[in-house]
């Protein structure tokens, strides 16, 4: 990483958080909630698959690649912390629901995604069922801190 790129990307962390030795505390936030009835395996796929959605249309989120002492290169990761959160089926359509009135970036997965294979067979899933009618077994979110706080009312930290 160059020098220059370090001081922009330092520079990125101080107007967030305050400078170098105050804790970052980003504007934004980026939040998976999932419903509190899956598995474990299925908690973790769907929380992976979700959070991969943000990065690729909000690039901003991504930081820069990383290296070890030994020169060995990383894919890069995203800038802030990613919260997870879990609720009951309510509390997901209803984060979707705000999520979508407030017009903030979203990924879905449904229950039908289980049993698909491939990425064509998951968007045709999702497209076969209408915004209102959608099984959610989780939803990533990303906003200002408040407007993701607005979406998520009524879910808890993941345990």
């Amino acid at each position: 990483m160059s020098d220059e790129t370090k001081n922009e990307n330092e520079n990125d962390e101080q107007v967030e958080g305050g400078g170098a030795d105050v804790p970052v505390r980003f504007d934004t936030k980026i939040a998976v909630l999932l419903r509190d009835d899956l598995e474990t395996w299925q908690r973790l796929n769907v929380t992976a698959f979700l959070v991969s959605g943000l990065g690729t249309v909000l690039p901003e989120l991504v930081g820069e690649p990383y290296e070890d002492a030994d020169g060995t290169p990383y894919l890069p990761m995203f800038r802030q912390p990613v919260l997870v959160f879990e609720g009951g089926k309510e509390a997901v359509t209803a984060a979707h629901e705000r999520a979508s009135r407030r017009g903030l970036p979203t990924a879905v997965f449904t229950s039908d995604l289980f049993g698909t294979g491939n990425d064509r067979a998951n968007r045709a899933a999702v497209a076969a069922v209408g915004k209102d009618q959608l099984d959610l077994v989780g939803i990533a979110v990303h906003g200002p801190r408040n407007a993701v706080d607005k979406v998520l009312k009524g879910a808890r930290m993941h345990r």
